[in-house]
């Protein structure tokens, strides 16, 4: 299996959330399955949301990345393939903030609260 990190926005997670998966633009592959490498993988994603929010609204600045599993890199992403999402807890998080987890059966509260 290989897991992605999918760097998002709460707007564009709510939009996938009405789609079939969410989007793969700028996935991230850890570079083993390492603990280490694997949170390398998720803070350049983490990166990469944060590109994306900036000039958002407020209620929006806050990054996410989506962590997907797959068999291949090339097989389309469906909603049963995400196994988390960690997201800031505020808009504007520094870089270096931890983003809090959210189980897969969560996303639809999260999006709901936001």
């Amino acid at each position: 299996m290989t897991r992605r990190y999918l760097p998002s926005t709460l707007p564009r997670l709510a939009e996938d959330w009405e789609a079939d998966g969410p989007r793969t633009t700028g996935a991230v592959v850890a570079a083993d399955d390492g603990e280490e490498s694997e949170y390398v993988a998720l803070m350049s994603a983490a990166d990469a949301s944060a590109e994306l929010v900036a000039g958002l609204p407020d209620g929006c600045r806050r990054r996410v990345v989506v962590v997907v599993e797959t068999a291949a890199d090339d097989r389309p992403v469906r909603w049963r393939d995400v196994v988390a999402a960690h997201v800031d807890t505020d808009d504007d998080a520094d870089a270096d903030d931890d983003l809090a987890w959210w189980a897969t059966q969560e996303i639809g509260d999260l999006l709901a609260s936001r």
